[in-house]
């Protein structure tokens, strides 16, 4: 039987958020069993906690926002849980002082590495709770398709992502779940935008916090960013990244193979809502 896991200690770390454009701390420390993941808005007089479920997810243009009213809102809260789902950490309380986390670098890389300087980490009492889907699940509208099927005892994805003005197009990346191999294989992978969109989300006032420091943009034909390339197919290994993410809002260790084809977060959430309807059926 496979236990829950919490942190074995608390860490920080501050940046500045990609759409405010202002300073951000999140910190996360340990959580007893059954607690989840929470997000709590430090800044706000009643410290509101927001489940990281599928079921508070409010938006997903642009990034996964998640509420419980007006004011209790966390956006872009993908990487730190693609970070949280890749050290298998069931229960702890993310800690924030504003609307988003940190952009650090675009990647999760910096929330992994925050989670290793927290001690990593370790098990509790109580059973965890894992989900297997008892059959084939499919998503798709659009440009996207996402099937899920119950042949594999691991969590693996084989994505393709296909955007135009890319200069490796399309790109491919299979990956298996798992916390060592996720620092150096998925981690690194930063946050892309289309140029066009770049001057869309500038004009409705976002990405204030936006930089060559935090993402790559495509195009006419090149990828243009600080630092050269950390993978030929970075793209997809971020697409698989934020998937890995989308999919923690399940609340469950999910065990399955994913073959996604160009994903975004509107059909990852809804396979999470998919996987959450599912288990509850079953229970």
């Amino acid at each position: 039987m496979k236990k829950q896991k919490t942190l074995a200690g608390s860490a920080q770390f501050s940046g500045i958020a990609l759409h405010t454009g202002v300073r951000a701390t999140l910190r996360i420390t340990p959580a007893p069993v059954n607690t989840g993941i929470l997000f709590c808005r430090v800044d706000l007089p009643e410290r509101p906690l927001i489940p990281g479920s599928a079921r508070c997810v409010v938006d997903v243009q642009r990034g996964t926002t998640i509420a419980i009213s007006k004011t209790a809102i966390v956006y872009t809260v993908e990487h730190i849980l693609s970070a949280l789902h890749a050290w298998e950490i069931d229960n702890c309380i993310v800690e924030m002082d504003g609307l988003e986390p940190p952009i650090a670098d675009g990647s999760s890389l910096p929330y992994y590495n925050m989670i290793a300087e927290a001690g990593g980490a370790v098990e509790q009492e109580s059973e965890v709770k894992s989900f297997t889907p008892p059959h084939p699940i499919l998503v798709e509208g659009g440009h996207t398709q996402i099937a899920m099927f119950p042949d594999s005892d691991k969590l693996t994805i084989s994505c393709i992502t296909s955007f135009k003005g890319c200069p490796v197009d399309p790109q491919f990346f299979e990956y298996e779940l798992n916390t060592e191999t996720y620092g150096a294989e998925i981690a690194p992978g930063r946050t892309f935008v289309n140029f066009a969109d770049l001057k869309q989300l500038l004009a409705m006032g976002l990405v204030k916090g936006g930089s060559l420091d935090a993402a790559a943009i495509i195009h006419d034909g090149a990828i243009i960013c600080k630092e050269k390339l950390r993978f030929q197919n970075e793209i997809v290994r971020h697409k698989i990244l934020d998937m890995i993410g989308d999919l923690k809002l399940t609340g469950m260790r999910l065990t399955g193979r994913i073959i996604a084809i160009r994903p975004g977060h509107p059909k990852n959430v809804e396979l999470a809502k998919k996987l959450i309807e599912l288990a509850a059926e079953q229970a």
